[in-house]
């Protein structure tokens, strides 16, 4: 079976359907009639219009936000790709349902709510609080053979499109994507090695900060996984099962979602690219719910949202994960919309509004 033939919570790709040109066109003659210089905002007023797009309605509202964080482990920690052990995975979940990790500060004062995610963490919590979408006790080592099944990478893809239908159903108005687990940028490497044509050390990064010695058995361990599994590039959920993770999976179902129920979602870092970049393969037409936050700290994260289409609002090196940059945008979005829906307008303070020239 070819990625075509993939059913997204029941339907197929293709029936995602395209932005609301007519939406789009009344955001953009909102913003032109505001009393400033044209396009001034940049990125912000093509965010607010790409909103439009999606909802079908240029009375943009995202009041309600939630930061939803996808909790995974990855078998190829066994290669000492990282500098934490797995362990660290199921102890920062337990920490994102407390409410102590960094992304939960931010999201407080971004004011959204943060909603951890069991994707396939070496065993099942014994603390609340994680919603289950648990497919396996972690995934297999990249380096020695395929991550995980085809079927457990449909799997946890159809999972994360429940997510975010979830959130449309709770009211959410914007997501914000998130992850944690120990290993991830490794699988995140090897994807966007594949899927971009590129050699693994032009995508290959430090992570949470390797030596330079370890940065070169990470791009040694990357290699070895693509030439020992064989990934189609053509076939993205062949990549994915082969080369990924189950947050990666979660997360790229959680931007189909997006897509399928119109809810804009923000890509974060690296990882979350990736699971957008998987989902831009599934069904082109994915692109139309991905907003880019950041550009991230690690090497592929650029790449990885050039070969999307997309420019980030923010490039200031961060390469926190857990969802931290693009709750960051947030309050970059709320400013923008405080100016899009409550400025006057060049009629309200009688001069006349501004012509384009380009």
């Amino acid at each position: 079976m070819g990625t075509s033939d993939f059913v997204l919570d029941g339907l197929p790709p293709a029936a995602v359907r395209p932005a609301d040109e007519d939406a789009m066109r009344e955001a953009r003659r909102r913003w032109d009639s505001v009393a400033k210089p044209l396009g001034s905002l940049g990125l912000l007023e093509d965010f607010v219009v790409k909103i439009a797009g999606l909802t079908g309605s240029a009375d943009v509202d995202i009041g309600k936000r939630a930061v939803v964080v996808l909790c995974a482990d990855n078998g190829v920690v066994k290669e000492g790709v990282s500098q934490s052990g797995g362990e660290v995975t199921m102890l920062v979940a337990e920490n994102l349902t407390r409410g102590l990790t960094s992304v939960c500060r931010m999201a407080a004062v971004a004011g959204a709510d943060v909603i951890p995610v069991d994707m396939g963490m070496l065993s099942r919590p014994l603390f609340d609080g994680l919603i289950d979408c648990h497919v396996a006790d972690g995934t297999k080592n990249i380096a020695e053979g395929p991550a995980m099944t085809r079927a457990e990478a449909e799997s946890a893809v159809t999972r994360g499109v429940g997510l975010a239908r979830l959130c449309r159903e709770r009211g959410y108005r914007l997501i914000a994507t998130g992850e944690m687990g120990i290993g991830n940028t490794t699988t995140s490497s090897a994807i966007a090695s594949v899927l971009l044509g590129v050699p693994p050390v032009s995508v290959t990064g430090r992570g949470a900060g390797l030596p330079d010695a370890a940065l070169i058995h990470k791009i040694v361990v990357v290699e070895r996984a693509i030439a020992v599994n064989r990934p189609d590039p053509g076939d993205a959920l062949d990549v994915l099962g082969k080369l990924g993770g189950f947050d990666i999976a979660g997360l790229a179902g959680v931007f189909l979602g997006g897509a399928i129920y119109r809810v804009p979602v923000l890509i974060d870092g690296l990882i979350s690219a990736v699971g957008a970049l998987i989902a831009a393969r599934l069904c082109p037409g994915a692109s139309c719910a991905m907003l880019p936050s950041h550009r991230s700290g690690e090497s592929a994260c650029g790449a990885v949202l050039s070969a999307l289409g997309l420019t980030p609002v923010i490039d200031a090196g961060m390469r926190l994960g857990e969802g931290t940059g693009a709750v960051a945008a947030i309050p970059l979005l709320d400013m923008a919309l405080s100016v899009y829906h409550g400025s006057s307008s060049f009629s309200d303070i009688g001069i006349e509004p501004y012509e384009s020239f380009v």
